[in-house]
């Protein structure tokens, strides 16, 4: 579905990277002007060839905002969004560009405490927060059909109505309570991190057991075994393929702060923190900079997966 443009100025965007630059992208697309802004000079060209303005730092990118406009963050961690919030190293952060009924929009996924403490900031400005984190990958953040799990009280929501539908066709309204969105980010990026682990375990399974992995996992892809993750993940490590879509520290950082939320809500379940230590221990084993398709090969007890046993 295509959304109406907005009738006044851009949307910001401080961070372009897999998902950033896709709804960036989108959003050109359908007519939206915007302005990114992105320490990568490479992520800055492809946002500018997608349409965008360029903005050289988040201060810059507040300063286009109109007066009820909207700051996307897309960025990796809580220390970013602080830094891109608030600043850093003595430079000033977008806050000091922003005004009162002006709106930021946190996408990544941190803790619920971070959220609320960005939020906390934010509002002491007059400034709203949408508690946005997003879950489906770059290919389904460009063309509209991503999760976007939205927590923020209705009349902020209401506003920025238009925006959220051209974003996403899949958002869900998770509370008013800021930081619920990111607790439902977590639990379904546990989940995700559980999947994946369980599928690359799996198919190393197979092959001690002499099976081979492709038809082994076409039986799984059909059976009570499937699981979206480990189909995407396991089909491109069996192809020897392991460069980044989803870098391993990113699951490595989720189901972390997932066992952490956990943890201090007083749940222990029998499968999360294993899983987190897999992903732990395979970043620590040099696999950081790898997809975290890449678990495959090191169950297998090799750095890079082959294509087949």
């Amino acid at each position: 579905m295509t959304a109406a443009a907005p009738r006044s100025g851009p949307v910001a965007f401080v961070g372009a990277g897999n998902m950033g630059g896709a709804m960036a992208a989108r959003l050109c697309e359908l007519g939206w002007p915007v302005v990114v802004c992105d320490i990568d000079p490479v992520r800055q060209q492809a946002a500018e060839t997608a349409g965008a303005r360029l903005a050289d730092t988040p201060l810059a990118a507040a300063r286009a905002l109109p007066d009820a406009g909207v700051l996307i963050v897309c960025v990796v961690d809580a220390a970013q969004c602080g830094a891109v919030l608030l600043g850093e190293g003595g430079a000033p952060g977008a806050l000091d560009a922003m005004r009162p009924g002006q709106t930021v929009m946190l996408c990544p996924t941190i803790a619920p405490e971070d959220t609320e403490s960005l939020a906390a900031a934010l509002q002491a400005r007059g400034i709203g927060c949408i508690d946005a984190p997003m879950s489906g990958g770059p290919q389904r953040a460009r063309n509209g059909s991503m999760s976007l799990m939205v927590a923020a009280p209705e009349a902020v929501l209401a506003r920025h109505a238009a925006l959220l539908e051209a974003l996403s066709s899949q958002v869900f309204r998770i509370s008013e309570r800021v930081g619920d969105g990111a607790r439902t980010k977590l639990v379904n990026n546990l989940l995700a991190g559980i999947n994946l682990v369980g599928a690359a375990e799996a198919l190393a399974l197979a092959g001690h057991l002499g099976l081979d992995l492709r038809t082994t996992l076409g039986v799984i892809e059909h059976s009570s075994g499937q699981s979206w993750i480990g189909s995407d993940r396991m089909r491109r490590s069996l192809d020897g393929d392991v460069a980044p879509r989803a870098h391993m520290t990113l699951l490595e950082k989720d189901t972390r702060l997932a066992v952490q939320a956990a943890t201090a809500a007083g749940f222990a379940g029998p499968l999360g923190a294993g899983a987190a230590r897999a992903f732990a221990q395979a970043t620590q084993d040099g696999l950081a900079d790898c997809d975290d398709g890449a678990l495959l090969g090191w169950l297998q007890g090799q750095q890079r997966p082959k294509p087949d046993r």
